[in-house]
């Protein structure tokens, strides 16, 4: 039997001292891996490690700094195609999605290389009152001190190289507890920082019981914590966090509005494969279709024609849209959300299958507005459409939900587009493409149970640093 993933504690590969669980692929069902988990003494060893070690990482040149996110982003690079099959194997992400999320996480470690010298400090003018002329004040960015990263399964690489490219160019040790469904990419990064010659304790990747986690969330030398994954649990552990800062980066049920001037074969050709790549598991998968009333019957024939041509084929396969779901109750909970929308009246316009862990790519119309399929995120290869009859209609039926990460809004008008843009309760707001388009050195993140803060290298640093300032009498 092949040894246990292991963890990575203070930059050494151990095998974790709680229980051990087997990894099942999501095409199979399969066992493909064994993996160890941290212990609740080992989460607190290091916890411990990290303090010890940020005096140092408090003192590092910020040329340290970008030579470890060269290090990373160079083994990266070499490694590519080895991190592509190994998202593939253990999520079941077409190996072609997989390719371009490796591509991804390359540019979010160069980006890290950048940000990592641009840390400045700013000048300001103290003497602005009278009483403190002669004196001269600076403030200076620093870590905030050791950081607590919670990753989910859908990007297991680039996810993750989100919180941890900003902390290595901003200076923060960090823990990373990645999700249980796909740990074997996290290990493959392990092999990378090891690579990259941090000093001892600053780094950890920890697998471990969600019932652990607490020995972190109630440790107050933490002083920062980013998830990624469901609103329910995201806004959970904030009210567990104490006085840490918290980045939260939620679900949505993403929206993309289709005005009758559009470009219908180009919409159609991005919608599509935004609502069902990877099984629709992306937190800004298309969602909510909303095509005006005069286009309605035209678009959606060409939705469905579309929709109708994925194929659910071997996940290696580098053509594939659409792989398997996570795990087989991931597929029936989908299939239970589908079953239930029709008994409520909606229209199946096509799909409505599962087999195993995968579920056909589905579009229905006509979907109650309290189905799971409109007032939650489905986090599956499911979309619904509805017709709108005027423009500001449509924006307020998009921003008629309790999220707000992205909405895609396909027109013609730049007044309509910079309308969209005022309205939309939104983080972000997409012209002529899908919600799904996300450029790694924006700013990312939603609103309302969307979540708080920002991701994007530049942005996480703001978040990952504070001010320190220097003030200083000037004596004669």
């Amino acid at each position: 039997m092949a040894a246990p993933v292991a963890i990575w504690l203070s930059g050494r590969e151990v095998v974790g001292q709680a229980d051990s669980y087997p990894l099942l692929g999501p095409q199979t069902q399969e066992q493909i891996a064994v993996v160890s988990q941290a212990s609740r003494q080992e989460l607190a060893d290091a916890v411990a490690a990290m303090a010890d070690v940020m005096p140092v990482a408090r003192q590092l040149g910020s040329h340290v700094r970008f030579a470890w996110c060269r290090s990373i982003y160079e083994q990266l690079g070499q490694r590519a195609d080895e991190f592509a099959r190994c998202i593939t194997l253990e999520s079941g992400k077409p190996l072609k999605l997989a390719e371009a999320e490796v591509a991804r996480a390359l540019t979010t470690f160069r980006l890290a290389m950048e940000e990592s010298t641009r840390m400045a400090g700013v000048q300001l003018p103290a003497d602005a009152e009278l009483k403190f002329a002669g004196y001269r004040a600076v403030a200076q960015r620093v870590p905030v001190g050791p950081c607590l990263f919670i990753t989910p399964f859908n990007f297991p690489l680039n996810l993750v190289a989100h919180k941890v490219a900003p902390a290595l160019a901003c200076g923060c040790p960090f823990i990373v507890k990645p999700s249980e469904r796909t740990p074997m990419t996290a290990h493959l990064l392990g092999e990378l920082l090891s690579g990259a010659k941090l000093p001892a304790g600053y780094w950890h990747i920890l697998p471990c019981r969600r019932e652990d986690l607490d020995v972190l969330l109630a440790d107050d030398r933490i002083c920062l914590m980013s998830f990624t994954g469901s609103a329910p649990v995201g806004w959970k552990l904030k009210a567990q966090a104490g006085k840490k800062r918290v980045l939260l980066e939620l679900g949505n049920n993403s929206a993309v509005v289709v005005e009758p001037e559009t470009n219908l074969p180009d919409a159609v050709g991005r919608i599509v494969p935004a609502a069902f790549g990877f099984a629709g598991q992306s937190c800004i998968s298309v969602q909510r279709i909303f095509l005006h009333e005069s286009i309605a019957a035209q678009a959606g024939g060409m939705l469905v024609e579309k929709t109708r041509q994925l194929k659910l084929r071997d996940n290696m396969v580098d053509t594939d849209v659409v792989g398997p779901m996570i795990d087989r109750a991931a597929a029936i909970r989908i299939e239970e959300w589908v079953n239930d929308a029709v008994r409520r009246g909606a229209v199946l316009l096509c799909g409505g299958r599962r087999e195993e862990s995968f579920y056909h790519p589905t579009l229905l119309t006509n979907v109650a507005p309290e189905s799971p399929l409109i007032s939650q995120e489905a986090f599956g290869p499911v979309a619904e459409i509805e017709t709108y009859h005027d423009f500001e209609e449509a924006l307020d039926r998009v921003n008629h939900t309790r999220f707000g990460l992205q909405a895609g809004v396909f027109t013609a008008s730049l007044a309509k587009a910079r309308r969209a843009f005022e309205v939309l309760d939104m983080g972000a707001i997409i012209i002529n493409d899908v919600p799904t388009t996300r450029i790694d050195a924006l700013p990312y993140g939603g609103v309302k149970d969307s979540g708080l803060g920002r991701e994007g290298v530049r942005f996480a640093i703001e978040h990952f640093t504070e001010y320190k300032v220097l003030l200083e009498r000037m004596i004669k």
